[in-house]
């Protein structure tokens, strides 16, 4: 019988990151789970009944010490994962002129982009063994297509994620006679809690566990770098190749992203 996958998701509480969770546990795999919301994490791990273990980690991503400490517990208790999810993001308006946004400038960094190698950094090493047994593992960035091209009123948001984009890139290079694939999956539109507030139409949106599922194949396929639905991947090269005076006149006027933080 093939082994349980271990499988670490942090931002594990709410949207992307739970329905991953059941995802996961529906295939019977080993789950360990980190949100700052220790309550919402309990909640949701009571309904994971096809997980044989959920671990439970209630901590901010920026919390590197206790990242780290999560890490050791969970490997000491499972043993390396298969996955490591650094789903945990943040979404918010801002704007440079604003003084008093800038404290969420860096906040958005320190969770999307530091949070995310804050994730990956402590398992590394266990993975690299694990990938000597011929079980390579998986280390999946979640972006998003608003790194492809800035958008306005959303300065923070989309320079992390082109940032997280960047840095899973670079990770994956480092890491390339490892074993270990990085996998960069950026997504569209999906229905989760953070795009619930956005007050503009939001063109091919997903269901959270229908995203999930395309994720997890993706994450198995050991995609270098997917976007998720497909029909983004098409609008996100659109994008890209517009040049800068044609995106500027179609993009200026833009809704613009609600600030929440």
């Amino acid at each position: 019988m093939r082994p349980a996958a271990k499988v670490f998701i942090t931002g594990a509480s709410s949207g992307i990151g739970s329905a991953l969770a059941r995802h996961y546990a529906s295939q019977g795999a080993v789950l360990g789970l980190a949100a700052r919301r220790g309550e919402a994490l309990e909640a949701l791990a009571a309904t994971l009944c096809g997980a044989p273990q959920v671990w439970c980690y209630p901590l901010d991503v920026t919390d590197a010490a206790a990242l780290r400490a999560a890490a050791q517990d969970f490997v000491a208790h499972c043993g390396a994962p298969d996955i490591v999810i650094a789903n945990a993001g943040v979404s918010s308006g801002t704007l440079t002129e604003c003084a008093e946004d800038l404290e969420v400038i860096k906040r958005i960094f320190e969770i999307n982009v530091y949070g995310m190698a804050a994730t990956f950094s402590p398992f590394i090493a266990a993975m690299r063994q694990q990938a000597l047994l011929s079980k390579p593992g998986r280390l999946v960035g979640i972006a998003s297509i608003a790194g492809i091209r800035g958008l306005p009123g959303a300065e923070a948001y989309s320079a992390s994620k082109a940032a997280a984009i960047t840095y899973l890139e670079s990770l994956r290079l480092e890491l390339r006679s490892s074993g270990i694939k990085v996998v960069t999956i950026a997504p569209g539109y999906i229905a989760t809690p953070m795009t619930a507030i956005n007050p503009y139409r939001m063109p091919f949106l997903l269901a959270a566990d229908q995203a999930a599922q395309r994720f997890a194949r993706a994450i198995e396929r050991g995609a270098s770098y997917s976007v998720i639905p497909w029909q983004m991947g098409i609008v996100a090269k659109l994008l890209r190749a517009l040049p800068n005076a044609l995106y500027d006149r179609l993009f200026a006027n833009a809704p613009r992203k609600p600030k929440v933080l």
